[in-house]
């Protein structure tokens, strides 16, 4: 199964690639660090947020009534 990656997701992972961005142009590598750790973290939410709005998308349809032409 491929999971497509939700909105909340993509915006996670722009806000991760500014933040990977801004790291490389920093000449104090300890601030690098931390920005490329908070990266990792946002790459981490986008995957979540993905998984969780797949959930929610799959019960939703789940919980809808089945189509006439389907009974």
């Amino acid at each position: 199964m491929t999971l497509q990656i939700s909105q909340r997701g993509k915006e996670y992972l722009k806000t991760a690639q500014t933040l990977l961005r801004t790291a490389r142009s920093m000449t104090d590598e300890t601030i690098a660090r931390q920005l490329k750790a908070l990266a990792d973290d946002y790459e981490r939410r986008a995957d979540k947020a993905s998984r969780d709005d797949a959930a929610k998308a799959l019960a939703r349809s789940a919980a809808s009534p089945e189509p006439e032409w389907l009974a």
